[in-house]
C-alpha cells in the first residue's frame, strides 16, 4: 500500500503557478533541488522523498503514512525562516490525502487531517524539537481525497491550503507539522509575506513597503516628490499599501516647481522663449509681448528695454509703457469754478488701466512764479485716480491765474525714467461767492418773534444783493427748517412758538451765488403770558366753582381716556419706550423721510470716488462738511438716473427707517438730500454740463439737477465677509467673538424696537477701521407687532435661502427670531473667515438638508462653545432658539472668560450623519477614557488599558475577536462598543479624506 501510494505521487506532482509579482518568498521547497533535512520526530514517521514534475525537474517531498497503528504523533518541523520585516506571513501548502474508507482494516486508527504550528523565536534553536513551544495555527483538512482505483486510473487530486501567521514580532519562526494517523504527502511548502513595490505616482516616488499586520489594515506612506518638483500646497503625497500589497487611496501629489514642466513621471526645464511662472501652471508658456529669455528652466521673461511689467502684473502679462499725454484739453470757467475736459491720449501704452490726475498752481502776474494749490482747493470727482475725461475744480481764489497739468498715467508710469507728457492750461479766475456771515446779535427777544442783526462778511467778494436766515427747533436737529430773506442787515423772524429753543444760521448772496451757512446761533423764546391768577380778595363762591367745573372736565377726560386705552392697549407703546415706524405707514413718503432723516444741503458734500453699485445707484465715498463741524468721511448712496417716482420712494424708504436708529453697533444715518438745489450748485455745474457732447455725460451731471442721496457715515473696512476674506486666519478667536458680539447687540437693539431684518448676512455687515462691526443694509427688513406670535408675511420676492430660518422659507414668516437663524448662520460664516454657507450645494439641496435635519459642522478651528451656540440659533422650533439679548450674554461671558469657549466632555459630542441622524462626534474625545464613558462602557476601561489600547486611532483597528479577547462576554455590550468602533472607523477615514468604505 505504501509503495503505491509513493509511486503513485513521484510520477505526478502539480506543475505549481507562477510566482505572484507582490510576494517576497521566505521559503519554497519546490525551489530546492537538494534534501531538505528537516527534522522529523520520531525518525520513523515523515520520511523525506525525491520525485519528478511534469517537465521531469526533481523536487522534495514528504509523506506519512502509519495508519495501521493507533495513536500516531509524527512531527515534522523545518528549518528556521528569517521573516525581515514582515509582520503578516502567508503559508501556503499542497498535499495529497488518502481516503480512510479505501484502507480496509484500518477503522479507528485512520485520520484525514494533519496540523500545522509555528514557533518565534530570535535565532535558531537547534535541532530539538519540544512540543509544548509551538502554537497551533489551524487543522489542516483535504478538500479532496484519492483512493485506490484513482491510482489505477491515474488522477491525481492535489489540494491547496494557505493559512495566515501574524502579527509576528521575532526575527524569524519554524513551521511544524503534526500527523496524527493519516496517509499524507506533503508536496510542497511556500512561505512568502506580501509588500507593495517601489512606483513614482503623482510625481512623487513611494518605497517598497511592507504590508500591514491585519488584513484590513492600510499603512500609510509618505512620498518624495521627483527632482525639480515640489508638494502641493497644504497637500503632501501620501498612498496607502494594502494588505493584499497593492497601491490603494492616493492623497495629494506633487507638482513641476516654477520654471519646469511634467513630461512623463519626470520634471523637464522650459525651453529659452518660454517661462512657467508657477508650480500651479501645467505647461511652459512662450514669452509675452515685448519681452524674452535666453536661459532655460525660466520662471519669468524680462522686458525689453523702454517697457516695463508693473508690481501688480502677473508675469503671463505682457510689457507695457506709458501713456501720451492726453489730447484736445478745454476748459469752462465759472467765477471761481474752473470745468476742464479732454479726450484719451493716443497711445494707452498697452494697457487699460489708464487713469488720469490733475495738477494746479496758483501763478502770480510774474511769469514762472507758481505755487501748488494746497488743501483748501476741491476736486470733483477727484484729483487723482479719474476714470473718466473731465473734473471740476471748485473753491479757487477770485481774480487769480492758475496753470492746471492733466496727465495720463498707468500702471507702469512711476517705472519709467522718460520724461513725464501732460496736457496744460492757464485760466485766471472771475468773481467768488462771499464768505461767511460770522457776528449775528439778537437785537430782541418776544415769545414769538426774534429779531436778528449781523455784519457784512469780511470778504463779500461783489455787491450783496440779499441774506438768507435759515432757522430751525433744537430738537429738530435740523431735519426741517425754514428761511427768510431780507435786503438788509437785519430781520425780524415771526411765527415762532413760545418758550422754544431756535436755532440760526445766515449766508450772503451776489451776482456769483450764495456763499456758506455762518456758525449756529441757538436763542429760546420767552415763556407765553399765563391767565392772571384769582386774588384771595375774590368772592369764595367764585373759587369753588371753577375749581368744581375743572375737576369735572378732568374726570370726563380721565374716563375717556381710560376707554380709548382700554381698546387701544395692545397697540401702543408704554411712555419712553422708543418704537419702529413703519415708513409705508405714512401716506406721504416724503412727510416720513423728513419726520426722521435729516435734510443736508447739497454744497456740504465733497463726492471723491465710486466705491461700488447698489440696488438703486452708485456708491460713493466722500465728505460732509457742515457748518460750525469739522468734516467726516461719509459714503453717499446716489439714485440713478432717469428714476420713477416709486423707485424714489423705494430709495428713501431705507433712509426713513435708518433714521429712526440710534446705536453704535447699526450704520449710522447722516442725511439725505431730497430738495432741490441751490443757486450755486447751479452755477458750477449747469455750464460744464452744457460741454458735454454726449448723453451719458449729461446723465453724469443730471444728478447735480436734481439730487436724490442717502449719505451714512463711512465704513473704512466695507463689507464683513470680503475682509473676512482678505484677511483670512490673521485674527483671535476673541477678536472674533468681539466682531459677533457687536453683531449681536447691534442685532438686539433692531429687536427691543419691534424691528425684523430679514437679509441678515455677513455681506450686510460693514466694518470700520477699529474692526467694529455694524447691522446695514434694511432694504428687506420689516416691522413687527407687539404680540410676540406676530409675524411679517411676504407676498413673493426673493428670499436669502442659505441665511434664512425654515419656516421663512416654507411659510415666507419672518420674526426676530429668523433673524436669530440668520445670526448662527453669520457666525459660521466670521468663524470660516467669509466661506459660503452650505458650499456648492443648490438651492433647493439646501432647503431639503435642513429639512432633513442637517447642520453647518464646525469650521476650522472654531470653539465647541461656539459652534453649539450655532446649533441652538438653528433650532427647527423656533420657540427654542435663543434671544439677541441671551445671545450677547453668551458671548459677553466668554470674551471675560476664555475658557468657557472649550467645552466639557459631554455636551458637545453630537454631529449630525449625511442621513441627517445624530451620532457621536469622536474627533471631540481625547482618550479612550473618555470614549467609554460616552458610550457608557467605562467598566471596561482597565480592559483596554491593560490589553495596550492606548489612542483612539488604535481603538478603530479593534475587530469583535479583539474585543472579545478583553474578556468582554456579554453579547449587547459586545455589539454595543463594535457598533461605535465601525462609526469612529468611518468617521476617521472621512476626516483624513481616504474615501475608504468602511
Amino acid at each position: 500500500m505504501w509503495i503505491t501510494f509513493c509511486l503513485h505521487l513521484c510520477c505526478y506532482v502539480d506543475s505549481g503557478e507562477a510566482q505572484n509579482a507582490k510576494e517576497v518568498i521566505l521559503l519554497d521547497s519546490k525551489a530546492q533541488q537538494t534534501e531538505l533535512e528537516w527534522i522529523s520526530y520520531p525518525p520513523n514517521g515523515w520520511e523525506e522523498i525525491s520525485g519528478l514534475d511534469e517537465n521531469y525537474t526533481p523536487i522534495r517531498t514528504y509523506q506519512v503514512c502509519q495508519v495501521m497503528e493507533p495513536n500516531q504523533n509524527n512531527w515534522l518541523r523545518t528549518n528556521w525562516i528569517e521573516k525581515g520585516n514582515a509582520q503578516r506571513i502567508f503559508v501556503e501548502l499542497k498535499f495529497t490525502l488518502r481516503d480512510c474508507n479505501s484502507l480496509p482494516g484500518v477503522v479507528g486508527t485512520c485520520k484525514e487531517t494533519f496540523n500545522l504550528y509555528y514557533q518565534e523565536t530570535d535565532s535558531e534553536v537547534g535541532r530539538s524539537l519540544r512540543e509544548n513551544q509551538y502554537v497551533k495555527i489551524d487543522t489542516i483538512a483535504a478538500d479532496e481525497s484519492f483512493t485506490q482505483g484513482d491510482l489505477g486510473e491515474r488522477k491525481m487530486k492535489l489540494n491547496t491550503e494557505v493559512r495566515i501567521i501574524g502579527p509576528l514580532s521575532r526575527r524569524g519562526f519554524y513551521l511544524a507539522f503534526q500527523d496524527v494517523g493519516a496517509c499524507i504527502a506533503l508536496v510542497s511548502v511556500k512561505v512568502y509575506y506580501k509588500k507593495c513595490w517601489s512606483i513614482i505616482e503623482n510625481l512623487a516616488t513611494f518605497p517598497d513597503t511592507v504590508t500591514g499586520s491585519e488584513f484590513s489594515s492600510l499603512v500609510e506612506v509618505e512620498g518624495m516628490c521627483v527632482s525639480d518638483a515640489e508638494e502641493e500646497a497644504d497637500n503632501s503625497p501620501k498612498m496607502h499599501c494594502s494588505a493584499e500589497g497593492e497601491w490603494l487611496v492616493p492623497i495629494g501629489k506633487c507638482i513641476c516647481k516654477a520654471g519646469f514642466h511634467q513630461k512623463g513621471d519626470a520634471c523637464e526645464p522650459c525651453g529659452r522663449g518660454f517661462y512657467k511662472s508657477s508650480s500651479q501652471d501645467l505647461q511652459c508658456s512662450r514669452c509675452p509681448a515685448h519681452s524674452f529669455n535666453d536661459r532655460e528652466g525660466s520662471w519669468r521673461c524680462d522686458c525689453e528695454d523702454g517697457y516695463y511689467r508693473a508690481l501688480s502684473d502677473p508675469p503671463s502679462v505682457a510689457c507695457t509703457r506709458p501713456p501720451s499725454a492726453p489730447q484736445n484739453l478745454v476748459y469752462n470757467i465759472n467765477q471761481t469754478t474752473v470745468s476742464l475736459e479732454w479726450s484719451p491720449p493716443a497711445d494707452t501704452g498697452g494697457r487699460n488701466d489708464v487713469t488720469y490726475r490733475v495738477i494746479c498752481r496758483r501763478c502770480s502776474w510774474e511769469p514762472e512764479e507758481c505755487v501748488p494749490c494746497g488743501p483748501n482747493v476741491g476736486y470733483s470727482p477727484a484729483q487723482s485716480g479719474l476714470v473718466d475725461t473731465y473734473v471740476t475744480i471748485m473753491d479757487l481764489l477770485a481774480h487769480a491765474n492758475y496753470t492746471f497739468e492733466v496727465e495720463a498715467v498707468n500702471g507702469v508710469s512711476d517705472l519709467s525714467r522718460t520724461q513725464r507728457l501732460f496736457a496744460a492750461v492757464s485760466i485766471a479766475t472771475g468773481q467768488a461767492a462771499p464768505s461767511q456771515v460770522s457776528e449775528v446779535i439778537k437785537e430782541k427777544v418776544q415769545q414769538r418773534s426774534i429779531q436778528l442783526s449781523w455784519q457784512e462778511p469780511q470778504q463779500p467778494n461783489g455787491v450783496i444783493t440779499e441774506y438768507e436766515i435759515k432757522y430751525y427747533e433744537k430738537d429738530q436737529k435740523d431735519r426741517i427748517y425754514s428761511t427768510v430773506r431780507s435786503k438788509s442787515t437785519s430781520a425780524t423772524v415771526n411765527n415762532l412758538k413760545p418758550s422754544t429753543a431756535y436755532v440760526f444760521q445766515i449766508r450772503a448772496f451776489t451776482e456769483a451765488g450764495y456763499g456758506t451757512y455762518g456758525p449756529r446761533l441757538e436763542i429760546t423764546t420767552k415763556e407765553e403770558a399765563t391767565a392772571a391768577i384769582v386774588s384771595s380778595e375774590q368772592n369764595p363762591v367764585i373759587i369753588i366753582a371753577v375749581v368744581a367745573v375743572a375737576g369735572t372736565i378732568i374726570l370726563v377726560f380721565m374716563v375717556f381716556g381710560f376707554i380709548i386705552g382700554r381698546r387701544y392697549a395692545l397697540a401702543v407703546k408704554f411712555p419712553g419706550t422708543k418704537t419702529y415706524i413703519d415708513p409705508e405707514t405714512y401716506e406721504d413718503p416724503n412727510r416720513a423721510v423728513h419726520q426722521f432723516a435729516k435734510e443736508l444741503d447739497a454744497s456740504c458734500i465733497k463726492i471723491e470716488r465710486v466705491i461700488g453699485a447698489g440696488e438703486f445707484g452708485e456708491v460713493c465715498s466722500g465728505r460732509l462738511k457742515l457748518p460750525g463741524k469739522r468734516d467726516v468721511s461719509v459714503a453717499i448712496k446716489t439714485l440713478k438716473v432717469g428714476y420713477t417716482e416709486k423707485q424714489r420712494r423705494d430709495f428713501l424708504c431705507e433712509a426713513s427707517i435708518m433714521g429712526q436708529f440710534d446705536h453704535p453697533n447699526v450704520v449710522h444715518l447722516e442725511g439725505v438730500v431730497t430738495r432741490g438745489i441751490n443757486t450755486e450748485m447751479k452755477a458750477l455745474t449747469v455750464k460744464p454740463m452744457l460741454m458735454r457732447l454726449n448723453n451719458s455725460n449729461r446723465d453724469h451731471w443730471s444728478i447735480f439737477r436734481k439730487p436724490v442721496m442717502i449719505v451714512i457715515e463711512y465704513m473704512e473696512n466695507g463689507s464683513l465677509d470680503a475682509f473676512l476674506r482678505k484677511h483670512d486666519g490673521q485674527f483671535t478667536v476673541i477678536q472674533l467673538v468681539g466682531m459677533l458680539r457687536g453683531i449681536a447687540a447691534g442685532m438686539r437693539y433692531l429687536s427691543d424696537m419691534g424691528y425684523v431684518h430679514r437679509d441678515l448676512a455677513a455681506r450686510n455687515i460693514l466694518v470700520n477701521s477699529n474692526l467694529v462691526c455694524k447691522v446695514s443694509d434694511f432694504g428687506l427688513s420689516r416691522v413687527i407687532d407687539d404680540d410676540p406670535e406676530a409675524v411679517y408675511t411676504t407676498t413673493g420676492g426673493k428670499i436669502p435661502v442659505r441665511w434664512t430660518a425654515p419656516e421663512a422659507i416654507q411659510y415666507r414668516k419672518f420674526t426676530s427670531a429668523s433673524d436669530v437663524w440668520s445670526y448662527g448662520i453669520v457666525m459660521w460664516e466670521v468663524m470660516s473667515y467669509g466661506e459660503r454657507p452650505y458650499w456648492d450645494m443648490s438651492n433647493q439641496d439646501v432647503i431639503k438638508a435642513i429639512e432633513e435635519g442637517y447642520r453647518l459642522p464646525a469650521p476650522m478651528d472654531c470653539p465647541p462653545g461656539l459652534h453649539q451656540l450655532m446649533l441652538d440659533c438653528w433650532q427647527k422650533d423656533r420657540a427654542e432658539r435663543p434671544k439677541f439679548d441671551q445671545i450677547v450674554g453668551i458671548l459677553d461671558k466668554m470674551i471675560r472668560n476664555p475658557n468657557t469657549l472649550k467645552t466639557p466632555v459631554g455636551t458637545f459630542l453630537v454631529l449630525y450623519s449625511a442621513e441627517g441622524t445624530p451620532e457621536l462626534n469622536f474627533t471631540a474625545f481625547c482618550s479612550v477614557g473618555e470614549w467609554l464613558e460616552a458610550i457608557k462602557m467605562e467598566r471596561y476601561r482597565d480592559n483596554f488599558t491593560a490589553a495596550g489600547y492606548s489612542s483612539l486611532e488604535s481603538v478603530a483597528r479593534m475587530s469583535i475577536e479583539d474585543v472579545m479577547s478583553l474578556g468582554i462576554t456579554l453579547v449587547g455590550h459586545q455589539k454595543k462598543i463594535m457598533s461605535s468602533i465601525q462609526t469612529m472607523r468611518a468617521q476617521m477615514l472621512h476626516l483624513h479624506g481616504t474615501g475608504v468604505q468602511v
